[in-house]
């Protein structure tokens, strides 16, 4: 996912998306533990979506404080 597209979405939607990528990501670590995960690469794209993810939300936060402060 394009952090472009991430930016699109609203805070509680990327919230939810947030918590079914953990999810996603604890399923392929059962499967890589378990010997049955065809694309060990998943792993990687799940945890660097994950980490977009976060970082916009933390992009928002800190706008949200930086207009509250200029208030």
């Amino acid at each position: 996912m394009k952090p472009s597209e991430i930016r699109e979405i609203e805070t509680p939607t990327l919230l939810e998306q947030i918590e079914s990528k953990r999810e996603e990501l604890f399923r392929l670590r059962l499967s890589w533990h378990a010997n049955t995960l065809e694309d060990p690469n998943q792993m990687n794209i799940v945890r660097k979506d994950i980490a977009r993810m976060l970082t916009i939300l933390r992009e928002r936060e800190l706008a949200a404080s930086y207009l509250q402060g200029e208030s």
